[in-house]
């Protein structure tokens, strides 16, 4: 009996789409917005890393770049977490893969454009049911006017059924052959295997073919993974606590100003209150008395209505 690693790991991720252009191929012409007759004929693997310019020189990794036969060239990058930095990364990388298609002194004209894909292991977008989302510098008063050159495409795995794009139904058959073939799985559906490229990968994916080494290194995938959601889940316990103990303190420090503030403006009217009385007794008028304390004449009248008896 068969059992499956999970594609969505690093390893077997770039085991299947690093290593194998005609899966590739089959996969971003299923998944990218082409424009008709402009489908991926052949691709050829560049490099993986992209150095930013800045003093740290921090390396930023991604799972798959190709350039096709057109010269564009695409990013796939496979998220297990969401975080709101993914989206920033990609476009980094992206623009660092569009910048340095020329040399000095060469014309804008040779640049091509470029695809960053990020495939996304959770749901992102709350408000709506759709899962494939697609990202370009467009004019907001008239969104048929765009500026051609970068394109960042995500999609989110947890929302994909077999029911959705019934117009592209390769791309579909290649989600839920990410979505659903999980580790340890014992069999894969039917429907994709019946896809020569999917039928493939499944092969790929077989725990037989990979070596004590190479499964070794799919575990440590894991617990990083698994290490970097209890560092982000503890800081977000943090957050709150943290949010709730500031809460707290903010709300207190407004209920004793606004407690203050209700007291002493109680002490005030209480005192108003004993002069308009003092000065009643004495036989001024009321108008007199309005004036002294800056009150209407009704206001001082309901003073004098609600006065207590042995006032």
């Amino acid at each position: 009996m068969a059992h499956y690693l999970d594609p969505k790991n690093d390893f077997v991720f770039k085991r299947i789409f690093g290593s194998h252009p005609d899966l590739l191929i089959s996969f971003l012409n299923a998944l990218m917005p082409f424009e008709p007759g402009r489908v991926i004929e052949s691709i050829e693997y560049v490099s993986n890393e992209l150095v930013p310019d800045n003093p740290a020189k921090k390396f930023s990794i991604v799972d798959v770049r190709c350039r096709d036969n057109y010269g564009r060239q695409f990013i796939v990058e496979m998220q297990m977490e969401w975080s709101n930095v993914f989206p920033s990364r990609m476009l980094f990388n992206a623009s660092k893969t569009y910048v340095q298609q020329l040399r000095r002194k060469e014309d804008y004209i040779r640049l091509h454009p470029v695809y960053a894909l990020g495939i996304l292991n959770e749901a992102y977008d709350r408000v709506t049911p759709e899962f494939y989302h697609r990202y370009q510098f467009v004019n907001r008063e008239n969104t048929d006017e765009v500026i051609e050159g970068m394109e960042l495409i995500l999609v989110e795995l947890p929302k994909v059924t077999a029911e959705t794009w019934s117009d592209r139904r390769t791309a579909v058959l290649w989600l839920r052959f990410l979505k659903e073939t999980e580790d340890g799985a014992t069999s894969v559906p039917d429907d994709l295997l019946a896809h020569e490229a999917i039928r493939e990968a499944a092969d790929i994916c077989e725990e037989g073919a990979f070596t004590p080494e190479e499964l070794a290194l799919y575990e440590n995938y894991w617990d990083s993974i698994r290490t970097e959601m209890s560092v982000i889940r503890a800081s977000l316990v943090e957050g709150l606590i943290e949010g709730e103990k500031k809460g707290l303190e903010k709300g207190l420090e407004k209920g004793r100003r606004e407690g203050l503030e209700k007291g002493r403006e109680e002490g005030a009217h209480k005192k108003t209150v004993q002069i308009v009385l003092n000065c009643a007794h004495r036989g001024m008028l009321k108008e007199d008395i309005a004036d002294m304390v800056n009150l209407s004449v009704d206001e001082i009248s309901a003073i004098l209505k609600n006065r207590p008896e042995n006032t």
